[in-house]
């Protein structure tokens, strides 16, 4: 029987095993300052005219036409030159870039939000960053990938040895997952240096141990994560698999209690275990699960469109009908057409 370990991290690719030095994790190369300064800072006299300029000459179609997806995270250097971004990579970019501008910009962390997913034997757990720019008394913020993050809380402004944590957690766990343990280590041992904080470090160093054999280290690792953050699901997961690999079936049962319950008040998993059930076909036991999300988070509108699509292939057009509108009243326009266009494949006829 295979036994996932959960990977926090924000997404996975083959990175190369160096260890990138603090100061050049932002570090703004020397051809880019000099057309930053060209497109934005020559051009922009206030600081809202310097946002929208940075804003245009990253996202615009004549500028850095960054490629965004499941890459490899990289310093501001790298994804510049790659054109390949993740949220963190382009974060990481974005802050470098309009600090350069004179902007008071900071990584800002979202701590709850979906998806996990699996991929070559992990499960990985994603959290999200964007960037938060001040002007004035305003915080305005700049997400790469804002259409395909569902966020149960607001995000927080977080310090540079945070970001920094994030960053080395990132290649620490993607090295992991390319079987570099011994590069994987060393990352995920500075970003436990730069925020001894950081729950999602030390639940990966926990599974890089359990990788190693090392039970009794994975075993602290997890037991710190739990300090940090008592319902941090990933850790509880990887530690029930720990104690079932010790056979003390008396911490596995403690430990699988406190899974199920952080399982039954998070409505992301509710909503994971509904889109499975939706996919076996299993209708009535997927609307639960969409409902029981809706009732932990009720203004996400994928979990009304989830109970849409169930309630239509159980024949309910009323209650679908009501459930879709919901979505709609809860979405923009673009994932409103979304919705639509998904429906006219799986919706029945109408009575």
């Amino acid at each position: 029987m295979m036994h996932w370990a959960i990977v926090v991290m924000l997404a996975v690719s083959t990175p190369g095993t160096e260890l990138p030095a603090p100061e050049d994790v932002m570090a703004v190369p020397p051809e880019l300052r000099a057309e930053l300064h060209e497109r934005v800072i020559g051009k922009g006299r206030t600081e809202q005219q310097r946002l929208d300029l940075l804003v245009d000459f990253v996202f615009g179609e004549h500028g850095l036409a960054l490629t965004y997806g499941a890459e490899t995270t990289q310093t501001a250097t790298q994804t510049y030159r790659s054109g390949k971004v993740n949220c963190l990579s382009f974060s990481l970019l974005f802050v470098a870039l309009a600090r350069e501008a004179g902007l008071r910009a900071d990584l800002q962390e979202i701590g709850q939000a979906l998806v996990w997913y699996k991929q070559g034997g992990n499960v990985y757990a994603s959290s999200h960053v964007n960037v938060g720019v001040r002007i004035g008394g305003h915080v305005r913020t700049v997400d790469v990938s804002r259409t395909t993050v569902i966020a149960r809380h607001r995000p927080k402004i977080i310090s540079d040895r945070r970001a920094l944590a994030h960053f080395y957690n990132n290649r620490g766990a993607e090295l992991m997952a390319a079987g570099e343990r011994d590069a994987a280590g060393r990352h995920l041992r500075l970003a436990m240096e730069f925020d001894p904080a950081f729950p999602s470090s030390w639940n990966n160093f926990g599974v890089l141990n359990l990788r190693n054999d090392a039970l009794a280290a994975a075993e602290r690792a997890y037991a710190a994560t739990l300090a940090l953050d008592p319902v941090h699901s990933a850790a509880l997961f990887n530690i029930v698999v720990l104690y079932q690999r010790l056979g003390d079936q008396k911490r596995v049962a403690e430990f699988q209690r406190r899974l199920e319950k952080a399982q039954l008040a998070d409505p992301f998993h509710q909503f994971l275990l509904a889109m499975d059930y939706e996919g076996r076909g299993d209708y009535a036991r997927a609307a639960g699960h969409y409902r029981r999300a809706i009732r932990l988070h009720g203004h996400e509108g994928l979990f009304h469109f989830g109970l849409a699509r169930t309630y239509f292939a159980m024949g309910d057009n009323r209650r679908g009908n009501r459930s879709l509108a919901r979505a709609n009243a809860l979405s923009d326009d673009d994932t409103h057409d979304l919705y639509q266009a998904r429906l006219q494949r799986t919706r029945p006829g109408e009575d």
